[in-house]
């Protein structure tokens, strides 16, 4: 199976380990990585994004590992719009986290108007931090916790630099 994701992954933590074992688990994987402006107009939170060079790096220093432990391939793609490369019709599935479920019935109304069969949307659950709340990218730049969700309270967060 022909397997899509997509994110910003800045900085990647636990909840996208788990996005990433669940694709990897369904078959071969293209990860869609927001291009550096798509990256700024996505976010819920005005919060600093390090450049797509770096992210993309650190993506796939993720994805090698896990690609080699399922026996599976990967790629990585820049995405220049919020539907990116789901639209394709070579893909059969998309992973998404429960607040990109939406999306997901989104590309499957554009994959059908363009005559592509629908993806199975498959929707993995939020990881816990240890206090209860989720592992978010966004909370890791804000010193709150680090990428596995232990609190850092002594941390202030990162700098835009």
């Amino acid at each position: 199976m022909n397997v899509a994701l997509g994110g910003t992954f800045d900085p990647v933590h636990d909840g996208h380990r788990k996005l990433f074992e669940r694709a990897f688990e369904l078959g071969d994987v293209t990860v869609g990585l927001t291009s550096d402006d798509l990256a700024a107009e996505t976010r819920h939170v005005d919060r600093h994004v390090r450049p797509f060079d770096a992210r993309r790096a650190d993506l796939d220093d993720e994805l090698a590992a896990l690609a080699d432990e399922y026996g599976r391939s990967y790629d990585i793609r820049k995405l220049e719009s919020p539907t990116g490369i789901a639209t394709e019709p070579q893909f059969d599935v998309l992973v998404v986290s429960p607040e990109t479920e939406d999306g997901g019935q989104k590309i499957n109304d554009l994959r059908a108007e363009g005559g592509a069969d629908p993806l199975d949307i498959e929707v993995v659950d939020h990881v816990e931090a240890e206090d209860g709340d989720i592992i978010s990218s966004t909370r890791i730049v804000k010193g709150e916790i680090d990428e596995h969700g232990t609190p850092t309270p002594d941390r202030d967060g990162r700098d835009a630099k």
